[in-house]
């Protein structure tokens, strides 16, 4: 074998190298460093540089250098409007013979203390898009060739693909581990939601939670605030994701230690001007929350309630639709906020719906919303029925409407009905208290 053929052979295992480079899923700066590498081995040159594009900063960051001084390294900035780098972003492999008198190199002074004298930038490119640029030193002048030139715009091309690669990896792996962090969010946010709905006789409780994501901002809670009380909220927090179910959990342990066992001691004003003040110091511009707040006496056959800004809840009674909207502005705006607090009648057969705007603004391809009127249609063809089934027929109807278009939104629906002969079981001990009436989750 010759000497041509042996530097051929050699350049295509080189070559080869760097295609492996191209396949291999490495991380970014491992990729840059051994392609540095494989360009000066490749190119049988002295040092090398890979500059990445900042296409915010116009700027090009120096990410990988072989056979380059750390001053050299940290000589200064370079921009896209460097006139090497422009030429080079227009499709010229750019050679320069000797630095050390061309006014194209901004800083000389760098340079000769480097020992280097010749240059050769072309840019790599994904696409037709410059990615950044490789360049090529060396201490001869005159140094780059055709054949250099040609030898080194294929490395470039190999490079350009193994960085778009290592990026596309790096966001592979960076997706998985938020998908990751999604799930577990998720579960978290499935413990928030009861399981069951509470067991009190004289009521017939059904509640439902279906989010549009694996995490987001409703939440729906009851408390027992005595053996013939119930209080129950729905709630929904202005936003999607992660941040939404954040703000949700804060806002149930807020809701939790204000209410629970509160309402023996605070009126329902005091406990929802505590929950909007402490809505307030924890939202942010443009954030808020909506809540619809109940109390059922069962004993005293009323309904105390408090809508702040949320869908009013509904009231079902002969068949006759009233809607709950007596309260104020949504949680979390204003600290001097007030809030009305609205006593009604809670009488048997009468039906409460409380839910959060998911279920009424879901769509349909042809961009209609489902609407009020056609969920008040729906309940008033299930005047009798269980509040179980009840959801369901709603949510199948709703089904009907809308097809297979995907909506944004979630849906937390809550049906509370008044009923004398729900869980007839008047003794404590029997264990049927916190066992379900309705549907959970």
């Amino acid at each position: 074998m010759d000497n041509i053929e042996q530097k051929q052979s050699v350049l295509e295992e080189q070559i080869y190298q760097i295609s492996m480079l191209v396949a291999g899923n490495f991380g970014l700066q491992e990729v840059l460093d051994r392609l540095a590498e494989a360009a000066v081995k490749v190119t049988h040159t002295t040092a090398c540089s890979i500059r990445l594009l900042d296409e915010d900063a116009g700027k090009l960051n120096m990410r990988s250098t072989y056979g380059l001084s750390e001053q050299y390294r940290n000589k200064g900035p370079v921009t896209r409007k460097d006139p090497v780098i422009k030429q080079a972003f227009e499709g010229d492999a750019v050679v320069i013979d000797d630095m050390r008198i061309d006014d194209r190199i901004i800083y000389p002074e760098a340079t000769m203390a480097e020992g280097l004298v010749s240059q050769l930038t072309v840019a790599m490119k994904f696409k037709d898009q410059p990615i950044g640029v490789l360049r090529l030193y060396s201490p001869e002048p005159a140094r780059f060739d055709e054949d250099a030139i040609r030898i080194a715009r294929l490395v470039a091309s190999q490079c350009a693909i193994a960085i778009t690669n290592a990026r596309l990896y790096a966001q592979a792996i960076e997706g998985a581990k938020m998908a990751e962090q999604m799930r577990l969010g998720a579960v978290i946010q499935r413990r928030m939601i009861p399981e069951r709905a509470p067991c009190l006789q004289g009521l017939d409780v059904a509640a439902i939670y279906q989010p549009c994501y694996q995490v987001g901002g409703d939440l729906y809670d009851f408390l027992q605030a005595g053996e013939k009380v119930l209080v129950t909220g729905i709630a929904d927090v202005i936003g999607k994701g992660i941040p939404a179910a954040i703000m949700m959990s804060m806002f149930r342990g807020t809701l939790r230690a204000y209410a629970d066992g509160g309402y023996g001691r605070h009126s329902m004003e005091e406990v929802v001007d505590r929950l909007n003040k402490a809505a307030c110091r924890e939202c942010r511009d443009g954030e808020f929350i909506t809540l619809f707040v109940a109390q059922i006496d069962v004993e005293n056959n009323t309904l105390t309630y408090c809508s702040c800004g949320h869908e009013p809840a509904m009231l079902l009674r002969n068949n006759t639709i009233v809607e709950l909207d007596k309260g104020g502005l949504v949680l979390g705006v204003m600290p001097e906020a007030e809030y009305a607090v609205t006593t009604i009648q809670f009488q048997q057969d009468d039906l409460l719906l409380m839910y959060t705007d998911g279920l009424i603004d879901a769509m349909n391809f042809e961009g209609q919303t489902w609407g009020r009127d056609r969920l008040i249609e729906t309940l008033k063809q299930c005047p009798c029925c269980s509040t179980d089934q009840l959801i369901h027929n709603i949510l199948g109807y709703r089904r009907r409407f809308v097809g297979l278009a995907s909506q944004t939104d979630d849906t937390s629906i809550v049906a509370i009905r008044r009923d004398d002969t729900a869980n007839p079981c008047e003794d404590s001990d029997c264990g049927c208290h916190g066992q379900s009436s309705g549907s959970g989750r």
